[in-house]
């Protein structure tokens, strides 16, 4: 397991324009121009917090998936993020995980935001899915996901959980807390990315993208409201040595999720 460069990208996207916000953010990572290995995009990245399944959502396949394999073969990374996908008749806030060689993994969002009628347009995820990357364990969960510890909670089974969010700005100082607690309670990693900017409903975006240590401390956390683009590298040492010497999990209490 060696360290982990993570690239959070936090941007001001377009709504419901999938073309011109896949330009955006070829454009925002050619200019950042970083070395490393993951890069994070928001929840639904290509059309923002839509409710309007039937005319956002892609094929398994569409264009931006296929924009996604093309950018992770072309950068030597992995490169993760939600989208609207249709399959058959039903619909799903799916986040993709593309690998550097193209192939895919991926997770349906399981806490839909009922506040917003996400739960009559979209169908929940039932599986929690971890992938592996280059030595770790990574945990993928979008946005509303966060309120809910139990699903996320650790069986010493992840290294790094991440967040894909469209989180407003209202409620900005939950989404903060909830991303320390997730890494605190869970000794892991955890990367949140959020937008900015405000949507076609009229709901303002903070950002609030963070990368978090397992010991709670902030690794990114800019100044809220602008669009940003920012690499950090995750020390696989410091999170096992931590591990060893406070082995919490140890005790942590059996269940079972269903």
């Amino acid at each position: 397991m060696q360290d982990l460069k993570v690239t959070l990208v936090q941007p001001d996207m377009l709504w419901q324009s999938p073309e011109q916000n896949r330009e955006m953010y070829e454009r925002l990572l050619d200019e950042h121009d970083s070395d490393t290995d993951l890069v994070l995009l928001p929840e639904m990245f290509s059309t923002g917090f839509t409710m309007d399944s039937r005319t956002a959502a892609e094929a398994m396949g569409g264009p931006t998936c296929q924009w996604l394999q093309q950018q992770a073969q072309q950068r030597g990374v992995a490169i993760c993020g939600s989208l609207a996908i249709k399959e058959e008749d039903q619909f799903f806030n799916r986040m993709l995980f593309t690998f550097p060689d193209g192939t895919q993994r991926h997770y349906d969002k399981r806490h839909l935001f009922r506040m917003a009628g996400e739960h009559e347009r979209y169908q929940p995820g039932s599986e929690r899915v971890v992938v592996e990357y280059k030595g770790w364990r990574i945990l993928l969960q979008v946005c509303y996901d966060l309120r809910f510890p139990v699903f996320s909670r650790s069986r010493n089974d992840y290294d790094l959980a991440l967040y894909v969010a469209n989180w407003p700005a209202v409620r900005r100082q939950p989404w903060r807390k909830l991303l320390q607690a997730r890494a605190i309670e869970n000794l892991c990693y955890i990367a949140g990315v959020n937008r900015v900017g405000t949507d076609a409903n009229g709901h303002d975006y903070s950002g609030d993208s963070m990368l978090v240590d397992f010991k709670g401390d902030l690794l990114i956390d800019e100044p809220a409201g602008q669009p940003f683009v920012k690499t950090h590298a995750l020390s696989a040492d410091d999170l096992q040595q931590f591990k060893e010497r406070f082995p919490a999990w140890m005790d942590a209490d059996q269940f079972i999720c269903s």
